[in-house]
């Protein structure tokens, strides 16, 4: 059975087709605020994903956003953690402090990687049984 990474919108291409090319499926995953995909919020251990894969600003919503069905960072870190789902979350290696800044209570799941590395990483992940 192929691995399933579920990504954000704006995810890039060349990844997402690379990791196709080498035997991985991908399926959009939506934040709720741009109804990309399948709802984050919905994943569960029948439809569970091997690897999400997104930028910082697709999880990153403000305090005050109060769109109906749009998620925050800890709704998909509880995703995460529940269903032991890597999540990587692309970022210059210049930027990464800042990131994590932005986040409380960041699970082990969830790695910050600059996009030189994020292929590698991903395949790596994805290449564990």
């Amino acid at each position: 059975m192929r691995k399933i990474v579920g990504y954000f919108e704006g995810t890039d291409s060349t990844l997402l087709t690379g990791l196709v090319c080498d035997g991985y499926d991908t399926v959009p995953i939506s934040n709720g605020f741009d109804n990309h995909g399948m709802h984050v919020r919905i994943i569960n251990n029948e439809n569970k994903v091997d690897l999400l894969i997104g930028y910082v600003h697709k999880i990153f919503a403000p305090a005050d956003s109060e769109q109906p069905g749009g998620v925050t960072y800890e709704d998909i870190f509880h995703v995460c953690r529940t269903f032991d789902i890597p999540l990587l979350l692309e970022v210059r290696a210049d930027r990464e402090e800042a990131a994590r800044n932005l986040f409380n209570d960041i699970p082990e799941v969830v790695e910050f990687i600059d996009p030189d590395e994020i292929f590698e990483k991903a395949c790596a992940i994805l290449e564990t049984p």
